[in-house]
């Protein structure tokens, strides 16, 4: 019809691997969603394995980009690596993925459409709005690398020529409610990072945060405060809610934790936003792993128990209101999500840093503070943060979500002896036998530790008070039962990032080194 340009799709043959392909994508933002790139890829696969006997095709993205990599697993390619930091692009280091599809794993039904022209081992297909034929010219230059941002990263036309980068849907508005704690934080920097228009609110602002985003300061367990503190965002069309109030009391949990996720709904309704989809963040506490023993791998429709939870109940009430308003919405289940976020205590990432940095600084051996049956015994996981705020991204986009709750962790599970090796390899220490001790009791007297290394490593003065709630490292590191769950659902649902557990955990330990928040492992 109009002959509009939407998007590139491109292969190359690699020279020194025999019938090798790697391939690229770009597709307009406002094309996206369409099935234009699924089709457009299937035609080139085609091409390639049928027609120019491909026995491996590849394609590398940038990991935060969810949507190529639920392009390439409906296609059929498997992810089969992960390189940390591995490409420079725009003024940091990002991490890609790579995936992979041989000759053998093909299966489904072939597309019909005539097969492109191929020159040289080079093949461009250019995808055009309807009316004119997708078979695209070929080019001298190298195809273009797979897209490397949450968005539409530019990328390498097959003229050699920058490809421009899509700017984020103009109509698209992220608010993260509990942006200075460590979900909502990564959940901020992605969609900022991703172009999104993206504003947090939380009482207190996040310190060192990345640009690219709006700071709401409101107290969102007063209604009529909420209402005016979320003026700002009346054009919200995605809400991530990683908002939480403590309370050791189950029951008084219940009506805080509930006021701060109706007051949010409320306000956005009062401010006629048009809300398209909330994300609900929950825990493993949904199935009782604070209580005791549960049942493992925890399934996402095991059973609500008899205690009061506020899950339960902000669940309810999200349901009821999903339904009655008109917008979609999805619960994540992570457990220990692992991320930075200053001040926020109650962060395992914190707690192992900070105890294995002072164990350093002492010139002592490493040993696990908690239960020898926990440290030989005891399966554990964890969730990535900058993981599960892909998976945030990916529920808000991929129909299938709607309505749906989900575990989300790393996809592994670590026993703390193997993870305590790792830590130990890693800063250079001894590995000792585990010797008990509460950590709530010991750390507190070690605040001039703190301080001191503070000066000599001139690291970032956080308030000692604010490093680490040392009750919640107890807690974790005394757990007498396996803490497991199953991912199943969301990776046939079509999420299937995953990270390994202990590697991602010491890239997060450099990550707080390079920031200056503790001592570089050396």
């Amino acid at each position: 019809m109009s002959g509009q340009l939407l998007g590139d799709l491109a292969a190359h043959r690699l020279d020194d691997q025999p019938d090798t392909f790697e391939i690229g994508v770009t597709l307009a933002r406002s094309s996206q969603g369409r099935g234009i790139a699924t089709e457009a890829l299937s035609v080139l696969l085609n091409h390639r394995f049928d027609h120019a006997s491909a026995r491996r095709v590849v394609a590398f993205c940038d990991a935060r980009n969810i949507a190529v990599g639920r392009l390439l697993t409906r296609a059929g390619f498997r992810q089969e690596s992960r390189q940390v930091d591995a490409d420079w692009f725009e003024g940091e280091w990002t991490t890609l993925n790579g995936h992979a599809l041989l000759a053998r794993e093909r299966g489904g039904a072939r597309s019909r459409a005539e097969p492109p022209a191929d020159h040289g081992g080079r093949l461009v297909l250019r995808f055009l709005s309807p009316g004119r034929a997708r078979r695209g010219r070929i080019g001298t230059g190298v195809a273009a690398a797979a897209p490397r941002s949450p968005s539409d990263r530019s990328s390498t036309m097959d003229d050699g020529s920058p490809a421009s980068r899509t700017p984020a849907d103009s109509s698209e508005a992220v608010l993260v409610v509990g942006a200075g704690g460590v979900v909502g934080r990564s959940v901020v920097e992605h969609f900022a990072r991703s172009g999104v228009r993206t504003r947090g609110a939380s009482r207190r602002a996040p310190q060192d945060p990345v640009s690219g985003w709006d700071h709401l300061p409101v107290d969102l367990s007063d209604a009529d405060a909420a209402v005016d503190g979320l003026r700002p965002a009346a054009d919200t069309t995605r809400l991530a809610f990683a908002a939480y109030v403590e309370h050791a009391d189950l029951a008084e949990q219940i009506a805080p934790n509930v006021a701060l996720l109706e007051n949010t709904l409320d306000a956005l309704d009062r401010l006629d936003a048009p809300l398209r989809h909330v994300t609900l963040y929950q825990g493993m506490k949904y199935y009782g792993a604070h209580l005791g023993r549960f049942r493992t791998p925890a399934k996402e429709d095991d059973p609500r128990l008899m205690v009061p939870n506020f899950y339960y109940d902000q669940e309810d009430l999200l349901r009821e209101r999903a339904a009655s308003r008109g917008f979609a919405m999805t619960v994540l289940r992570p457990e220990a999500v692992i991320g930075y976020a200053q001040g926020t205590p109650m962060n395992l990432l914190m707690a192992i840093g900070t105890y294995v940095s002072m164990t350093k600084e002492l010139g002592l051996p490493l040993r696990f503070p908690g239960a020898r049956t926990t440290y030989d015994g005891i399966f554990y996981q964890m969730t990535d943060a900058e993981l599960l705020a892909r998976a945030t991204d990916w529920a808000g986009t991929s129909p299938v979500a709607a309505g749906e709750a989900f575990n989300v962790t790393n996809g592994d599970v670590v026993r703390w002896s193997h993870l305590f090796e790792r830590l130990a390899e890693h800063h250079g220490l001894d590995l000792a036998e585990p010797q008990s001790m509460e950590l709530a009791q010991v750390m507190p007297s070690r605040e001039d530790l703190w301080q001191r290394m503070v000066e000599r490593h001139g690291l970032v003065a956080t308030p000692y008070a604010d490093l680490v709630d040392w009750r919640f490292a107890d807690m974790i590191l005394n757990s007498a039962w396996d803490n497991v769950s199953s991912l199943i659902k969301i990776r046939q649902a079509g999420f299937t990032e995953c990270h390994d557990s202990a590697d991602r955990l010491v890239e997060l330990l450099d990550d707080l080194g390079r920031r200056r928040i503790l001592p570089v492992p050396e």
